[in-house]
């Protein structure tokens, strides 16, 4: 069975062959790319800015939906007091009452996010490059799956709800910490905060560094930073407790999808693999 047969000359049947050679060239093409390799540094940078501005551009194509962003946040808010977890409202004003504080989050909100996470590819890159790969997969698969929430569960932010009981600390101190107040709202899509990618991404820096940083200090902070990023966007009314929920199922998933291509987690991989730095490091093959 799965044999096709040909019929010679003489009317005998016999089994065609099968394309091995075609089979083991796709097979090996397949295990290739599935094999950590050294990355290449300007294909990275490109990779990088090209995927962000993709993602950027369906983030903000996706219909605001404003009617529907604000009933969702009704529904949020409605949901997190029948859990006992909204305290957002009381979060935000209490830090809103330290003026130094609320602008430093505000700050911290809008640069942050980027910073921190180029830095830890950066070192992936120079320090790990056998992992870096598959890091980025998981990074960018997390981020590829919260445009799906955006497009069906759009969400107001806190700070845009009806009624006006948070404070939109950008609004009200004058500070350029979100994309989405002031005037650059028009350049982003304001009821986009469903899941958080703030959470997502802080996680996915944290998780990386606490797993792959041999200096203690380091791991401490490789958690605290998504546990700090967790309380500023909550601080200032950018988002709820359930959308860094939301954030950190996209980077479940983004671990997941980076698990079934690689075959192991990031940080079990080799850290070093053929025409790195550390590549004398690796046990020769018998």
């Amino acid at each position: 069975m799965g044999e096709t047969t040909v019929t010679t000359l003489e009317g005998q049947d016999r089994a065609a062959p099968r394309p091995v050679a075609r089979d083991r060239a796709g097979k090996g093409f397949l295990h290739r790319l599935r094999t950590p390799r050294r990355p290449r540094f300007w294909f990275e940078i490109l990779l990088i800015a090209a995927s962000y501005w993709t993602y950027s551009l369906i983030r903000n194509a996706v219909p605001e939906q404003r009617g529907k962003a604000l009933r969702n946040a009704d529904w949020i808010w409605r949901m997190e007091h029948h859990l006992g977890i909204a305290v957002e409202q009381s979060v935000n004003h209490a830090v809103n009452s330290a003026t130094w504080l609320i602008i430093g989050m505000n700050y911290y909100y809008a640069t942050l996010h980027f910073v921190v996470t180029l830095g830890v590819l950066v070192w992936l890159y120079h320090s790990h490059p056998g992992r870096y790969a598959a890091a980025r997969l998981a990074l960018f698969a997390t981020t590829a799956v919260a445009l799906v929430g955006y497009y069906f569960l759009p969400l107001a932010p806190p700070r845009l709800m009806n009624g006006g009981h948070f404070v939109d600390t950008v609004v009200v101190h004058h500070t350029w910490g979100s994309m989405a107040s002031g005037d650059l709202k028009h350049m982003s899509n304001q009821y986009a905060a469903m899941p958080s990618m703030h959470i997502g991404w802080s996680l996915w820096c944290g998780l990386t560094i606490f797993a792959l940083a041999s200096a203690p200090w380091a791991r401490i902070l490789g958690l605290l930073y998504p546990a700090a990023t967790l309380l500023v966007i909550v601080s200032t009314a950018n988002h709820f407790w359930l959308d860094a929920v939301g954030g950190m199922l996209c980077l479940a998933f983004g671990f997941t999808v980076a698990r079934l291509w690689y075959g192991a987690l990031p940080h079990t991989l080799p850290r070093w693999v053929p025409g790195t730095r550390g590549a004398q490091m690796l046990p020769l093959k018998a």
